[in-house]
């Protein structure tokens, strides 16, 4: 089994989303997605990618439309690796 989620959380699918902003944009790319209340966790990331974002969907959700529509629009966004998982590791 995968690590405890509240139940809300146990109907929604996870996924990840890498981010390539512009330069001197990660910090305004970040607080855009917070302030849009749309990620789970928003980290600032070394190495090619400059932030790693949680999302969680409804199963039902495309990921693909909620990326391009939701995602992609926030100004700042160079480029964006969408991760998609399949099973959660860890404590019960």
């Amino acid at each position: 089994m995968g690590p405890k989620q509240d139940p809300e959380r146990q109907a929604m699918v996870p996924f990840f989303v890498q981010f390539k902003c512009e330069l001197g944009k990660s910090y305004a790319v970040a607080n855009a997605i917070a302030e849009a209340e749309i990620a789970s966790e928003i980290y600032s990331t070394a190495g090619d990618y400059d932030l790693l974002v949680k999302f969680y969907v409804d199963r039902a959700t495309d990921i693909g439309h909620f990326v391009n529509e939701k995602v992609q629009v926030i100004p700042g966004i160079k480029d964006t690796h969408t991760i998609i998982t399949f099973k959660a590791f860890g404590p019960k």
